[in-house]
């Protein structure tokens, strides 16, 4: 089932806006929050009667950037769009957030009334833009999902893959954490359901995929869908850790060491929606990705 009525997308040239597109109907318009004018262009939009996808948003730190652009692009921009959209009177708002938002790490699966807890600027301009809808006279909807996967992924996972590509052995093989994906197809039909469903006002969904993966899992499986050897030795964490904080790596190498474990059942439970892709296609998906 897809929305009716005017659609409005925002991000709809990123790595799920272009999939979500594919799910909206042909009139589906889109809005670029990326140049100077974007105040312009909101002013200009026609809101009426519409659902409001707000997908685009600042993700990868830019050296030399200062944490206050992320909360101008992620947290100002959602603002002034929910507000807009709220006067000419869209009838819905779904918001792509991130489980960043409750933090990096879980000692069990995080659940969408667990506390706020980011630990850096990218979360906390997501944290302040979710608390800034909770204002809006309009129904919003929340969605935060962990790492997405799929072909033409970027950012860590995409580091991952090239690494997996290489005739080099890793020293992965003796983690045993438990980390939460998406297939990014799955994402763009929840953010759909979302749209339509009438029970989704008002609520924030958790977006994985039931079954988590550990790292020593995972690239084990994408060496072998590769066609690489998996070559993999066992290294203790905190070595690992240790070894990348000298590097100024700290941080990225503990999204792979450590655990990080998603809820989703309310989105299962108020809306029918599963993960229907499996860890096992998404990951021979994400090798299709391209890798300079």
């Amino acid at each position: 089932m897809n929305p009716s009525g005017p659609l409005v997308v925002t991000g709809a040239t990123g790595f799920v806006g272009r999939r979500l597109m594919e799910r909206l109907e042909p009139g589906a318009r889109t809005l670029s929050l990326a140049s100077d004018d974007w105040r312009e262009r909101i002013a200009s939009a026609d809101f009426a009667g519409a659902c409001v996808f707000h997908l685009g948003a600042r993700v990868h730190r830019l050296r030399g950037e200062d944490n206050a652009a992320y909360l101008a692009d992620n947290a100002g921009k959602t603002r002034e769009l929910a507000e807009a959209a709220a006067r000419q009177g869209a009838r819905r708002f779904v918001f792509l957030s991130s489980i960043k938002v409750l933090g990096e790490e879980t000692s069990r699966p995080f659940r969408t009334d667990d506390p706020y807890a980011p630990q850096d600027a990218y979360a906390h301009s997501k944290r302040v833009a979710e608390e800034s809808l909770a204002s809006v006279a309009m129904e919003a909807v929340i969605v935060r999902p962990p790492l997405v996967y799929g072909q033409g992924t970027s950012g860590n996972l995409a580091a991952l893959l090239r690494l997996c590509d290489s005739p080099w052995p890793l020293p992965l093989g003796g983690l045993g954490n438990r980390r939460s994906f998406v297939h990014v197809d799955d994402l763009a039909d929840l953010l759909v359901q979302c749209a339509v469903q009438p029970q989704a006002a008002g609520r924030t969904y958790h977006a994985a995929h039931p079954t988590p993966i550990g790292t020593t899992q995972l690239v084990t499986q994408l060496r072998a869908a590769l066609g690489r050897k998996v070559r993999l030795v066992a290294v203790p964490v905190a070595l690992l850790e240790g070894s990348a904080a000298l590097l100024g790596r700290r941080e990225a190498v503990r999204r792979f060491t450590r655990s990080l474990e998603v809820d989703s059942a309310a989105a299962a439970r108020e809306l029918g929606w599963i993960a229907r892709v499996s860890p096992e296609e998404a990951i021979a998906d994400l090798t299709r990705s391209p890798r300079p």
